[in-house]
C-alpha cells in the first residue's frame, strides 16, 4: 500500500476525530465501538488503528485538538481593545455556532472522566489549562488597569468555568435551549464581574483627572 502524503494523513486523522465526536455523542463512550467510528468515518479498522489504538486515545486526540483551538481563540483576548466584545465572540463560537453534538460529546467525556482514570487525566489537564489561561488573563488585565473586578483572578476564573459549563450542559441536554437569546444576559453578567475600565481612564489618570469609583481598582469596594 502506498504511503499517504502528510496532508492526506492529517485530513484522515481529522475525519476520524470528527467521526469519534459524533459517535461518542450519539451512543455514549461505552456503547460506541471502534467499528462504529470506522463506519462513520468511512474507513477500515486497519486504517483507524494506524492513528488511534483505543477509544481513550481518541479522547486524547480530541482533547489535544480542542486545546489547540481554544489557545488560538484565546490568544486574541489579551490585546483586544474591547475585552467584553472579544469574550462574547468566543462565547458565540462555543455556545451558539458549534454543533450541538460537540457539547453532548463533552458531557459524555466529563461523565466518563469520573470512572476512567485515563480519561479523567485527559479531562482534568484540559480543564486546568483553560482555568489557568483565564486566571492569567484576568491578572494581566487587572494589573494593566483595564478591568476593576471585586473578586480575585482565581475566583473569577472559577466563575467563568461555572458559567461556561452551565451553558454547555444546557445546550447538550435541552433541545429547546436557545443560547443566542441568552448571550446578551451572559455578557451583562460578565460585565458586572469584570467591571471594565473606560478606555479614557488611563489618559485621565495621567492628567490627574478623577475617575468614578466604579471604574477604579483602588476604590472598587466603596459604594458608588
Amino acid at each position: 500500500m502506498p504511503k499517504l502524503k502528510p496532508d492526506t494523513q492529517l485530513a484522515r486523522r481529522e475525519r476520524i476525530l470528527d467521526s469519534a465526536e459524533i459517535c461518542f455523542a450519539r451512543s455514549g463512550f461505552h456503547r460506541c465501538t471502534m467499528q462504529d467510528i470506522c463506519r462513520e468515518a468511512g474507513i477500515s479498522p486497519g486504517a483507524l488503528y494506524v492513528y488511534f489504538a483505543s477509544k481513550e486515545d481518541l479522547i486524547a486526540g480530541i482533547a489535544e485538538r480542542d486545546r489547540g483551538e481554544f489557545q488560538s481563540r484565546f490568544e486574541t483576548l489579551s490585546d483586544a481593545q474591547d475585552i467584553l466584545e472579544a469574550l462574547a465572540a468566543i462565547g458565540e463560537q462555543y455556545f451558539v455556532e458549534e454543533p450541538r453534538h460537540k457539547r453532548l460529546m463533552c458531557v459524555e467525556v466529563g461523565v466518563e472522566s469520573t470512572r476512567n482514570p485515563k480519561v479523567g487525566e485527559i479531562f482534568r489537564a484540559v480543564d486546568t489549562h483553560v482555568h489557568a489561561s483565564f486566571e492569567r488573563l484576568f491578572e494581566r488585565l487587572t494589573r494593566e488597569g483595564r478591568i476593576a473586578p471585586e473578586l480575585d483572578a482565581p475566583t473569577l476564573a472559577g466563575l467563568f468555568a461555572v458559567i461556561g459549563d452551565g451553558m454547555a450542559w444546557r445546550r447538550a441536554v435541552d433541545p429547546n435551549f436557545e443560547p443566542k437569546a441568552l448571550m446578551p444576559a451572559v455578557v451583562s453578567l460578565v460585565r458586572s464581574l469584570l467591571r471594565p475600565v473606560d478606555a479614557a481612564a488611563p489618559s485621565q489618570i495621567e492628567a490627574g483627572v478623577p475617575i468614578p469609583a466604579a471604574a477604579t481598582p483602588t476604590n472598587r469596594n466603596e459604594t458608588p
